[in-house]
């Protein structure tokens, strides 16, 4: 199993509990697949460098997780097409 780092940004409108529910369904897509969650920092709400989805703010959660590629893909996928989520990057770490 690899380790990666997984920083993405929230939609601002999210309520705390929301927020809480987003981050553990997240992490439950990673462990559900074998995956080990190693690590979590929220950074909590930010100011945006530039506009996304017209939103200038956002809530930033950095994971790092031990997996395969199997979960990797798995997450990616789910990821894309949730609409709390406004960005995300994996990066691949020692």
């Amino acid at each position: 199993m690899k380790n990666y780092e997984i920083m993405y940004i929230l939609m601002p409108n999210l309520d705390a509990d929301s927020i809480k529910a987003e981050i553990d369904a997240l992490h439950k897509i990673i462990t559900d697949n074998g995956g080990k969650i190693t690590g979590v920092k929220e950074w909590g709400m930010r100011d945006l460098a530039y506009e996304i989805k017209k939103q200038t703010k956002g809530y930033y959660v950095i994971t790092e997780i031990s997996c395969d590629n199997t979960a990797l893909s798995e997450f990616d996928r789910i990821v894309r097409l949730d609409p709390k989520v406004m960005r995300f990057l994996v990066t691949a770490t020692k």
